[in-house]
């Protein structure tokens, strides 16, 4: 069964457990977190450990940080490493299924100036691929995955694609490393997403929705019924998690998103 999960930080509430409250008011299943760097997610596990007693189902964490495992300078992309490492140690912790980050954001796109990014192609493959198997090792000694999530050619010069992503994973060797599409990526990125996501099915561990405008589902013009049928053709049984910015208040947008999702799911 495929849970609908909506990220924290949309939801009203002053604890886990009211958010909680109002998912589940609006027909979400869960929770998405955001873990911040700086080990504030860690700092965070007395919250999320009452959250849990509660029976707030949290399955994913989303990454908040300043820089990723794709990060140019090494001191930058080794702490980025040990933020990964603590933050799927505290799902773990949690009963969640994972984190999921993207090899960088914001940090360079071959489509805008100055175009040529200071690391060859082979020498960004072989930091992804080191801090990858480095990181797949870990989460598979904790229990949890590791998601890699492709961006737009616009956010990150370096994985766009579903096959990207495959590629970088065959490399890492590691299981316990997934992919997460995202459909407001795909949207730009692939040719035909459909085929996108069949053709990447077996790496495929967590996904994320929001609309072609980067808005909740429903408010642009993804075909949502295809994107169902293809996650069910390809036997899907993860998460889907709401990450998007929001056309109007939560309290009326959000209400929306499950019962469209939850039509083709």
């Amino acid at each position: 069964m495929t849970v609908i999960t909506v990220q924290e930080q949309h939801l009203p509430g002053a604890s886990l457990e009211e958010k909680f409250d109002h998912a589940l008011e609006w027909g979400f299943g869960g929770i998405e977190l955001r873990s911040a760097g700086n080990l504030e997610f860690e700092a965070r596990l007395p919250e999320l450990r009452r959250a849990r007693a509660a029976g707030v189902v949290m399955p994913t964490a989303c990454v908040e940080m300043s820089h990723f495992i794709g990060a140019f300078d090494d001191e930058l992309r080794k702490d980025a490493v040990v933020q990964l490492k603590s933050q799927l140690s505290v799902m773990a912790e949690i009963g969640g299924r994972g984190v999921m980050t993207p090899a960088s954001y914001g940090m360079f796109s071959r489509r805008l100036p100055p175009f040529v990014p200071p690391r060859t192609e082979e020498q960004d493959t072989a930091v992804l691929v080191e801090a990858l198997a480095h990181l797949g090792g870990h989460a598979a000694s904790e229990g949890v995955e590791l998601y890699l999530e492709p961006l737009n050619r616009y956010e990150d010069h370096m994985v766009n694609r579903l096959a990207d992503g495959v590629r970088l994973l065959k490399f890492a060797g590691q299981d316990a490393v997934k992919l997460a599409p995202d459909t407001y990526h795909m949207n730009i990125e692939e040719s035909d997403p459909a085929e996108a996501l069949q053709e990447a099915a077996d790496y495929i561990g967590h996904v994320q929705a929001s609309d072609s405008n980067r808005l909740e589902p429903g408010a642009g013009h993804i075909d949502w019924a295809l994107f169902g049928a293809t996650l069910k053709s390809i036997g899907y049984q993860g998460t889907v998690a709401l990450e998007s910015r929001l056309s109007g208040p939560a309290a009326e947008v959000l209400p929306r998103v499950p019962s469209l999702l939850g039509r083709y799911l």
